[in-house]
């Protein structure tokens, strides 16, 4: 899929268009992943064909029909700089989010006290407080930018949405940066309590 930018500042996709189209970028599919009660999911530059260095300059992971095992899991992730190990890296980040319930008797917009760092190592929530019902699963995206620089710290942002409490649309909003002059290499998604019961996580580079 190409993105184009038109003379008139609009956006749409470079196949309906002809001349006086200047291409922004293309997302080429890297690796696709498909949890099956799995306690982890780990993209790992070199590893199993996942390109996670200087190829692109942009990545990012969507999230599709992730399902937890455990009901009321958060789906977080973390990262590994080149050479490291225990996807403890720091993290610096801000969350907010919005929720509407089926009854139409709830809603809020507010900051994600619980969803946030402060130089902290532990894995970032993308997907707090997640549904386990049958039918209840959430999805999203993940982009992480630069993440083989060595001179920058690496920024991210994520939106989610999931289903809470069996009743509420949960909209997440996450963003901040691993707090290190190290290339990042290695990603890992993950639920706070029990595995990943079922979803796909799929890795596109943009050129």
């Amino acid at each position: 899929m190409s993105i184009v930018k038109l003379n008139n500042n609009g956006v749409k996709n470079a196949t309906a268009f002809g001349s006086g189209v200047t291409a922004l970028g293309t997302m080429i599919l890297i690796k696709k992943l498909t949890a099956s009660s799995s306690s982890t999911l780990s993209f790992v530059d070199g590893a199993s064909s996942v390109v996670l260095d200087n190829t692109y300059k942009e990545y990012l992971f969507t999230f599709n029909n992730i399902h937890p095992q455990t009901d009321d899991a958060h789906f977080m992730f973390q990262g590994n700089a080149s050479g490291g190990s225990g996807y403890n890296e720091t993290i610096t980040s801000t969350s907010f989010r919005a929720y509407h319930n089926e009854a139409d008797s709830d809603s809020s917009l507010s900051y994600g006290t619980n969803s946030d760092q402060a130089n902290g190592t532990a894995f970032q929530r993308l997907i707090p407080n997640m549904d386990n019902d049958n039918d209840s699963n959430g999805g999203g995206y993940l982009h992480l930018f630069n993440p083989s620089s060595t001179t920058f710290v690496k920024h991210f942002i994520s939106t989610t949405q999931g289903v809470y409490n069996s009743a509420y649309s949960w909209n997440m909003f996450v963003a901040g940066y691993f707090n290190t002059t190290s290339a990042i290499d290695e990603i890992q998604f993950k639920m706070s309590s029990g595995n990943i019961d079922a979803g796909d996580i799929c890795l596109y580079g943009i050129n």
